[in-house]
Parts: structure tokens; C-alpha cells; sequence
């Protein structure tokens, strides 16, 4: 796993006259708004080679952010910050996490204060997504998969692992898969992302008629940073991964010291204790 980089670039009170406001006159007239940015990236090798290309140039950044809150309109600040922020990450690459403020010191609230303002916290995330396939051409489905991955704004295609051919998990009696993992950076939160791969799930005639049953294409998130998620719709980690050589081969390609965050072992442990449990049960240890 990637540790967060804690070297920072500061960005304060950069000052940009902008049109944004529920009120339709701040639409027409505009008004003043205070930015300040953090930036968060690696900044080692810029300061040990005196190298500009290295780092965040704040000068391109907050040119940037000048032109993003002059030429769109927002009624809230909120949208002001959020779209920013993405267009920012996007941008600018080597930015993992931004924090950013929108001030607003011209608020038409009635009642003296210096300003209001929204914060935001946005960053890249590392997720690690199975894709399988065992209807039609499994092939074709699998590459539909990647290049919908691919084809998202707001995700980039780190790594994929290679692609196997493994017999059917829970239902026996179907075709058998072929299995990968992918890595990814996202902007995406995690239902978000779950969103985003049923949408890519749905244009390859995914249906799900039968758990564990025989399906087109099946893109499910294995990990997300060290995230614990348990709602009825999302569990992170995967909660039966530690089961499914056909996860934890290829993601062992990707990530083997990945540790788990609930029983923390890596990827390669746990695909070297199912692959000794598997010797002991077929008789072969004894």
C-alpha cells in the first residue's frame, strides 16, 4: 500500500473575482472569493535536484484555480469546491490529496462576519478490483471490462494482472471463468465506484439471476485503500476473498504484501495457506 505523502504546497488567500451565489444578482455581478490549497504530493526528488519539473509548479496551480472559479458558475460553494478539487487532481498528476477552501467574504447573510467558507478533502485512492468472466466470449468480455475501466474520468488503470482459467466457486455446474485483478487509482468514493463498475457490468449484458451463478463479466472490489466497509449493498475487503485462489493468485501478482486490514495477513499469506489447506484436503499432505 502506498503511504500518503505528507510534503505539502500552500496556496493562501489567493484572491479571484468570480460569479457564484444562490442569489441571481452574485450570478450577474460577481464578487470576490478567497482560495486557499493545500497540495499534497512527494516532493523529495524536486528539492534534491533543484528540478521544477519535479514538483507542483503553484504558480501553473493557482492559475489553474483562477480560471476554473472565473470561468464556470455554481449557486453553491460547495459544487465550487468539489468540481474544483477533481479538476485540480486531474490536472495536475502528481497531486495525491488536496485540501481545499472556498472563502467567501462578501456573503449576503445581513449580519457582520468576516466571511463563510467550505473545506474540502479530495484525493486519489488505491483499489483493487476482480474481473471474471464465463459466458460467451469470455475473452471480449474481459477486455470490455478493461476498457470501461479505463474509459472513466475519474479512474486510472495502474496494473492488471494476467488472466486464468478456473473452474466455477459455490455453483459447480456452469462454464468455467476466466479470472484477473486490476489495480486502480480512483477519485471515486467506494459506492461510487460500485456504481461504476454495474455500470460497466450492465453494457456487457450482466444479469444476476443466481448467486455465484454463471454471468458475462463480474468486476467487484476487493480492497480500497485499508477502508472496512459492511453495508447490505458493499463489503470491503471482499469478506470471501481469503477463499478464492482465483483472487488471490492474480492479485498476488499485483499486491502480494497487501495487508488486510480485518485479519491482517498479506495477500501472499493467505494464498499460501489456502493453497496448504487445499494439499491437506486432497490427501496429498498426509
Amino acid at each position: 500500500m502506498n503511504r500518503e505523502p505528507s510534503d505539502k504546497i500552500h496556496i493562501k488567500h489567493l484572491e479571484v473575482f468570480a460569479k457564484h451565489g444562490v442569489l441571481p444578482e452574485e450570478n450577474r455581478l460577481g464578487q470576490k472569493f478567497l482560495v486557499n490549497a493545500t497540495l499534497y504530493a512527494n516532493l523529495r526528488e524536486a528539492g534534491l535536484n533543484d528540478d521544477l519539473t519535479k514538483t507542483v509548479h503553484y504558480g501553473e496551480a493557482s492559475r489553474f484555480i483562477t480560471s476554473f472559479m472565473v470561468s464556470h458558475t455554481f449557486q453553491l460553494i460547495e459544487s465550487a469546491a468539489e468540481q474544483m478539487a477533481r479538476a485540480i487532481l486531474l490536472q495536475f498528476p502528481s497531486i495525491e490529496k488536496i485540501q481545499l477552501e472556498i472563502e467567501k467574504p462578501w456573503a449576503p447573510v445581513g449580519l457582520p462576519l468576516e466571511s463563510v467558507s467550505v473545506e474540502v478533502e479530495r484525493g486519489w485512492h488505491q483499489a483493487f478490483v476482480a474481473i471474471g468472466s464465463n459466458l460467451g466470449e469470455r475473452e471480449d468480455y474481459i477486455a470490455l471490462g478493461l476498457e470501461g475501466l479505463g474509459a472513466c474520468k475519474d479512474c486510472k488503470l495502474v496494473g492488471a494482472s494476467q488472466i486464468i482459467a478456473t473452474k466455477p466457486y459455490g455453483v459447480k455446474e456452469q462454464p468455467d471463468f476466466l479470472n484477473g485483478v486490476v489495480e486502480l487509482r480512483t477519485l471515486l468514493n467506494p459506492w461510487e465506484l460500485l456504481e461504476e463498475l454495474h455500470k460497466i457490468e450492465q453494457k456487457a449484458g450482466r444479469e444476476r439471476l443466481v448467486r455465484w451463478g454463471p454471468r458475462t463479466l463480474d468486476l467487484d472490489i476487493i480492497f480500497y485503500d485499508g477502508w472496512v466497509v459492511d453495508t447490505k449493498e458493499l463489503q470491503i475487503p471482499h469478506p470471501d476473498m481469503h477463499n478464492r485462489e482465483f483472487v488471490l493468485r492474480p492479485l498476488a501478482e499485483l499486491a502480494p504484501y497487501f495487508c488486510h486490514p480485518l485479519n491482517h495477513k498479506t495477500v501472499r499469506q493467505m494464498l499460501e495457506e489456502l493453497e496448504r489447506d487445499s494439499i491437506k484436503s486432497n490427501g496429498k499432505g498426509l
